[in-house]
């Protein structure tokens, strides 16, 4: 199982890494209207790719099965409990960073979309692949 995940397994560790990096540099979100900000969509970009390479992986993993909706679930589950585990992480372990709930907001959002993206780029695939068999 591990085999087909190891893309999603790098991404995890390189999100723990980089938020980790002391960020004093990164200004504070004081409102809502600054949470529309660059920082934000890097955040929804990541999780997007985090639950999109589980998701793949898992279907790669998992090709045939009534059950298949349960990797979904386990997917976006995964990257919303790991963006959970960023911010605590970022509030009360590594230095010079802070948890922020519109960070986690926007993780979210972002594993909501890497699940779209993967649902998307699947029934396309699906569609051309029996658009092809039929000739």
């Amino acid at each position: 199982m591990i085999r087909k995940l190891w893309p999603a397994l790098t991404w995890a560790i390189i999100i723990l890494i980089i938020t980790g990096l002391p960020g004093n540099y990164i200004p504070q979100v004081s409102s809502f209207w600054e949470w529309l900000s660059y920082d934000k969509i890097v955040h929804v970009g990541v999780f997007a790719i985090l639950s999109f390479l589980i998701l793949h992986g898992m279907l790669q993993q998992y090709l045939s099965g009534n059950h298949r909706y349960l990797f979904v679930v386990g997917a976006v589950g995964f990257s919303l409990a790991y963006g959970l585990l960023t911010e605590v992480l970022q509030a009360h372990v590594f230095i010079g960073r802070d948890g922020n709930a519109y960070d986690f907001y926007a993780d979210s959002i972002g594993a909501f979309c890497g699940w779209f993206i993967f649902s998307y780029a699947y029934r396309k695939k699906i569609k051309t692949f029996s658009s092809t068999n039929q000739d």
